[in-house]
């Protein structure tokens, strides 16, 4: 496992922020998640600590009060110093159904327009790459995923809409990503997934988690109406493949 130069920096009063060089590379993402789970392991308490990993920091947030952030910062450096061995991270490859079709699929014909393909040409590529999760947020399940290919690349939506529908499946410079709930939002739409991706009521409100792999297949609107239900019930079976880390 390779180590870096970290540099950490104060979050407000509760939390700190460890980063990793400015890139955009899975090594780094695997060094982030290894030391997330060193640092689980021995040193800080999941009940008293939130931690946040995405692309090349780590948020590190304390429920139990203020933080030291001098000593702190001192302790953390000489963890990561000390983060010898294979800490095993559990990660999945997740297969992810999408309609690419008619409503669903607002903006492919302009995508594949500005990127001088055919709207199946966009599909073919889109469903032939396997993505990276490097982050979750800016809504509760929406996952940030790398690995687009250069082809794919396209800006944002001059005017973003105000309600983007649940499970659309967008692109936004170098990466795609699903929208988990309506919401506004500026990527180009060319597609929807019928699966749940958060669940507030779950133990684990959203499945996947940062480090893992997407990919996504394409089904027909018969198979996408049939897999929603399935969802909402409560009986669809996600496939997944366990990685080795």
């Amino acid at each position: 496992m390779n180590s870096y130069t970290i540099s950490i920096r104060p979050f407000g009063d509760f939390a700190v922020l460890v980063e990793w060089p400015n890139k955009v590379e899975e090594q780094i993402l695997n060094d982030i998640l290894h030391f997330t789970k060193h640092l689980k392991e021995n040193h800080l308490n999941e009940k008293e600590w939130e931690m946040v990993p995405a692309y090349n920091s780590l948020a590190l947030i304390h429920r139990a009060g203020k933080i030291d952030y001098k000593s702190f910062s001192k302790e953390l450096k000489e963890w990561y110093s000390q983060k010898l061995g294979d800490h095993h991270v559990e990660k999945y490859l997740w297969e992810l159904p999408v309609c690419y079709e008619g409503n669903f699929a607002a903006d492919i014909k302009e995508v594949g327009e500005k990127l001088t393909m055919t709207p199946s040409e966009v599909v073919s590529l889109h469903t032939k790459h396997t993505y990276t999760v490097y982050g979750i947020g800016f809504l509760p399940g929406f996952m940030y995923l790398g690995g687009l290919p250069p082809s794919l690349e396209i800006v944002r939506r001059e005017t973003p809409r105000l309600n983007v529908e649940k499970g659309s499946v967008g692109l936004a410079g170098q990466q795609t990503g699903i929208y988990p709930q309506e919401s506004p939002g500026g990527w180009n739409i060319i597609g929807n997934c019928p699966v749940p991706l958060f669940n507030k009521d779950n133990e684990n409100p959203c499945f996947v988690n940062v480090g893992d792999k997407i990919k996504f297949y394409a089904i027909t609107k018969g198979e996408f109406d049939l897999l929603k239900l399935q969802g909402e019930v409560g009986i669809y079976k996600l496939k997944k493949t366990k990685m080795d880390a």
